[in-house]
């Protein structure tokens, strides 16, 4: 039953209009946030809330205010697990999307080989989206590498667990060109982002991570 009603939601042309309005109206706020006050933030820390509140709109938004801004009054474990998720969720997303298109889309494969070939993407651009701000702070290559390895696989595996299985569970039948098939993943990536946020957190906790830096300090 759950799964008939999500369904139904996420192919009616009014939710999804409504959605899709709620998404343009948090990127021209967080647009207009990164330009107006938030500047200094570093050009891959703006593309990382990008493409989070993209997937995740008012959400993404939510994480982006409370954690991500310079304003921010004090920084906290709490504050840097967003960071911390999001900068993950940004890469693992754009990979599952690119996985999908190349997997389901140009390659036409089976749902098996679709769901190991988005793995891989997400993983790939995981660790891409991981490196980058650490080689932004002059970390070396391979030792950025190493460090995103360790650091990330246990959220990156969680949250593509989490991710994949709902849209594998809610759109498995749906093929590219249906909307369920779209809107499956885009609801899928946010239970990903839920899902991984505590494990981020037990891995800052840890001292496996370290979170993204206060954004308060560069205002």
């Amino acid at each position: 039953m759950l799964r008939q009603l999500l369904q139904s939601v996420l192919t009616n042309p009014l939710a999804l209009a409504v959605w899709g309005g709620l998404v343009l109206t948090s990127l021209a706020v967080l647009g207009y946030d990164l330009v107006a006050k938030n500047a200094e933030l570093p050009s891959l820390m703006k593309l990382v809330w990008g493409l989070t509140v993209l997937y995740s709109g008012p959400l993404g938004l939510a994480i982006y205010t409370y954690a991500g801004r310079t304003q921010i009054p004090e920084d906290d474990i709490w504050r840097r697990g967003f960071r911390s998720v999001a900068h993950c969720y940004s890469g693992c997303g754009m990979g599952e999307v690119i996985g999908v298109i190349v997997t389901a889309g140009l390659l036409a494969l089976d749902t098996h080989l679709v769901i190991v070939g988005t793995f891989a993407a997400a993983y790939v651009l995981g660790y891409a989206l991981t490196v980058g701000p650490l080689m932004q702070e002059e970390v070396p290559f391979w030792e950025a590498m190493t460090d995103a390895f360790y650091s990330e696989t246990p959220s990156i595996t969680v949250m593509e667990i989490a991710a994949i299985g709902t849209d594998v569970w809610l759109a498995g039948e749906a093929h590219i060109g249906d909307v369920l098939f779209w809107s499956g993943l885009v609801f899928s990536l946010t239970i990903g982002l839920v899902v991984a946020y505590p494990v981020n957190l037990a891995l800052i906790r840890a001292g496996v991570k370290e979170g993204m830096g206060n954004p308060a300090t560069m205002g």
